[in-house]
């Protein structure tokens, strides 16, 4: 095990056994709903996803918060006091000033402790696009990389790492003001479903739409098949708004399509979710382009 500390955020929606997996500590982001604020562990200690999304269905809005400077050096204080180095992989600064916090931070500790190496990446990504990047990064780390070649493998790379995705749900995309009034009513009254991903400045873009939910599970795989490179059909990973048997078709999909066998899949988490709602459903794979 390289002797430097890989940290992201709870924004990539890794699940507990998978951050496990990798030795990444995730630092969770806050979310409010109900008048009360919760935390978003991978673990969903603090509230059930499930139950979160039942929330959403029954009218409840929820408002979300990124991570403070204060929140990187708590969390990471401990690591450099042992004498470890560490390598912050942040939430996509196009959608959250997380990725600012962890810069900030990371000056105020370098000045701190200046024998240690404090590097922070802005993923450019999201949810478990943002997931995927670490997960391969943390590939680099136990085969040898130092903490240098990781962080530029990492800034290489995260260009390269998809977002497909659609909502089911019309309306929590005009809350965050991605599209018209007048565009989630025609929309949601036709069952026209949005194709999205996030570009390579980080935000959500409307790249197409669909009729009807399957079309748009399976515009999601067509697109990963003009860009999916040999390298990206190998780890797949899905992430879904409480919508665990729409995951299931779409990873069936892929494994029909692709010969994929390693493919992850785990909960829209609400801090994404509160943005995007019940019924989300994306997929992540390393490509060509974004």
């Amino acid at each position: 095990m390289s002797e430097f500390i890989l940290v992201t955020d709870s924004s990539a929606d890794l699940s507990e056994e998978m951050a496990q997996a990798i030795h990444v500590p995730v630092l969770p982001l806050r979310f409010t709903i109900q008048g009360q604020t919760y935390r978003n562990y991978p673990d969903n200690r603090e509230m059930d996803p499930a139950l979160f999304y039942d929330m959403l269905r029954a009218g409840e809005l929820a408002t979300t918060a990124a991570l403070n400077p204060n929140d990187f050096s708590d969390a990471l204080e401990p690591y450099l006091q042992d004498g470890k180095d560490v390598l912050i992989l942040a939430f996509s600064s196009g959608l959250s000033t997380t990725f600012n916090s962890s810069r900030l931070a990371v000056e105020e500790l370098q000045e701190k402790y200046p024998q240690r190496k404090i590097y922070t990446v802005d993923t450019l990504c999201a949810s478990m696009g943002q997931g995927l990047l670490v997960w391969l990064a943390a590939q680099k780390r136990d085969q040898g990389a130092s903490i240098e070649e990781v962080r530029d493998w990492v800034e290489e790379n995260k260009l390269h790492l998809c977002h497909q995705f659609t909502v089911d749900d019309l309306h929590f995309l005009k809350r965050g003001g991605r599209i018209s009034a007048t565009t989630a009513v025609v929309g949601s009254m036709l069952q026209i479903k949005p194709v999205l991903h996030v570009d390579d400045e980080g935000h959500l873009i409307n790249i197409g739409k669909a009729r009807g939910r399957h079309a748009s599970l399976k515009a999601l795989v067509d697109k990963m098949e003009k860009t999916v490179t040999e390298e990206g059909k190998k780890t797949v990973f899905i992430s879904h708004g409480d919508c665990r048997k729409d995951a299931e078709l779409v990873a069936d999909m892929v494994r029909e399509r692709f010969g994929t066998q390693d493919i992850h899949i785990n909960y829209v988490g609400p801090v994404i979710g509160a943005h995007s709602g019940p019924g989300t459903l994306a997929l992540f794979y390393l490509g060509s382009v974004r």
